[in-house]
């Protein structure tokens, strides 16, 4: 078995593989990338047993077979290299042997079927969306995904597809995100839980495409194709919380502010703040918005003005300044606007321009209570 491919173009594709490989894997053939050679064609694949990746690369040979060689030190040899063409021979003493310009490397290998084969689906449903609309998706929510081991449910993001458009959510109890589009359909209603895992892989990889992505689930497994990459994970099993029902309908106090001036002052105030409740204090009245916090332990207080457009009653509410500062990082427009109902009901956050035709996201932060 022989190929001959060129070391930059292996390297850039075994660097995406590279992130489904855990640090420490109880398996030890998951150190090791699987080489499928098919004449022209060279299949390489990573798992971690819940996650698999494969990547298609197109190559130069007339061989056929498969070895499985470690990852780490295939890539650090690669990062090595200037762009040249390597060629990869296996040996029959159980080496692969890589002749470059300059000289000869032998790494072992394993042999390739004992690396566990990816899923495959039965009769799965099938969505395609376009990898920018994906990418988005994902960035927009992903942050608000919780981490609590005991609610795996939380710890992923809520995909929900129907014929009247997509729904993207994610959160951790004391925040949430929904993103929406109404201009990408799904043919029928499904729903399922992403884990966060596989769904960072892919937005590193989608921001740079312009294909569009097939994605095809069934109740276990979900499976995204695109370019020369197929991504097949296993889906976070459970039902997860109805989270209309945590989004406040009726909410008469509206705010519109200029979303870097709110940002920056949110930051700067935080500074101030106590370092285990992170709290900040909006206090609104007419026109003027007022940004406090105060570590009374340490006799820190600050205090900013803002000039704002404001509709609704006089109000004083509290917020955990990291979910805030979190949630005006991940939002592109100029300015936002935050509603509010109760100082102990949920503030929402939306863009107010910057956003596609049939695209919405909804932005929702628990208040925490203030001690007067």
């Amino acid at each position: 078995m022989k190929f001959i491919v060129s070391s930059t173009y292996l390297l850039k594709q075994l660097q995406v593989l590279n992130g489904v490989i855990n640090s420490n894997n109880t398996l030890p053939i998951l150190d090791n990338f699987l080489f499928e050679l098919n004449g022209t064609e060279l299949k390489v694949s990573a798992s971690d047993l819940e996650t698999t990746m494969t990547s298609t690369l197109e190559i130069d040979s007339d061989s056929v077979g498969s070895v499985a060689v470690p990852a780490k030190l295939l890539l650090e040899t690669l990062k090595t290299f200037p762009e040249q063409p390597l060629t990869f021979t296996v040996e029959d003493n159980n080496t692969v042997e890589i002749s470059s310009n300059s000289g000869k490397y032998a790494l072992a290998y394993a042999a390739g079927d004992e690396f566990p084969k990816a899923v495959s689906l039965e009769d799965p449903s099938s969505t395609i969306v376009p990898a920018e609309v994906l990418a988005t998706a994902v960035s927009k929510t992903i942050f608000a995904a919780g981490n609590d081991d005991l609610r795996p449910v939380m710890s992923g993001v809520f995909f929900q597809f129907s014929p009247q458009g997509l729904t993207f959510v994610a959160t951790d109890a004391h925040k949430l995100v929904k993103y929406a589009r109404t201009d990408v359909k799904a043919s029928q209603v499904a729903d399922f839980i992403m884990p966060k895992k596989p769904l960072n892989i892919l937005k590193g990889i989608l921001a740079t495409s312009n294909s569009d992505v097939t994605i095809e689930y069934n109740d276990s497994n979900a499976t995204f194709s695109f370019d020369n990459y197929v991504l097949t994970c296993r889906l976070i099993d459970g039902k997860y919380p109805n989270y209309e029902a945590v989004i406040p309908k009726e909410n008469p106090n509206k705010l519109l502010i200029s979303r870097s001036q709110f940002f920056s002052s949110v930051r700067r105030v935080a500074i101030f703040s106590n370092k285990t409740t992170h709290q900040i204090r909006l206090k609104i009245a007419g026109t003027e918005l007022n940004i406090s916090a105060e570590d009374i332990d340490y006799s820190n207080k600050a205090e900013e003005r803002l000039t704002c457009d404001y509709q609704g009653d006089d109000m004083q509410i509290g917020f955990n300044s990291r979910f805030l500062t979190e949630m005006l990082t991940n939002l592109q427009s100029d300015e936002i606007q935050l509603e509010m109902s109760l100082p102990n009901r949920a503030g929402i956050l939306t863009p107010v321009d910057g956003l596609d035709e049939g695209e919405t996201v909804t932005m929702l932060v628990m208040p925490v209570m203030l001690n007067n």
